[in-house]
């Protein structure tokens, strides 16, 4: 978790950066395999070089992005659980509690369909 130390110390309110360290270190333990990185000045997980996950915070939110893919294949489910969403990403409001098991399957679904894929982005 070092690689995100500076980004998580430049979040000025301290609930917010408890919540966003809180999930990046439950993504890194429940997914060890993955790289944790900074990019494009956002923490994010890769794997074999692939974009698998990504986060930012604003004001109201902390921001989830699977990528366009990730946010279609789960449109229902994250409706069913309380957040809003783009095409590319999803919304949990701050005092929003945060489903781990839908974050879980949100990546899951990206390691396996992304498995062969040899770019960072899909194409």
């Amino acid at each position: 978790m070092e690689v995100f130390a500076d980004y998580l110390a430049n979040i000025d309110n301290p609930m917010h950066r408890a919540r966003t360290e809180e999930v990046l270190a439950w993504v890194a333990a429940t997914f060890p395999n993955l790289m944790p990185k900074i990019a494009w000045n956002q923490p994010m997980f890769t794997d074999h070089d692939t974009y698998i996950i990504g986060f930012s915070i604003a004001k109201a939110h902390l921001a989830i992005a699977p990528e366009k893919v990730g946010i279609t294949h789960f449109s229902d489910e994250i409706v069913q659980a309380g957040y809003d969403h783009t095409n590319l990403l999803m919304r949990i409001k701050w005092d929003s509690p945060v489903d781990y098991s839908l974050l879980e399957k949100m990546i899951e679904f990206n390691i396996w369909d992304k498995a062969d894929c040899s770019t960072f982005w899909r194409k």
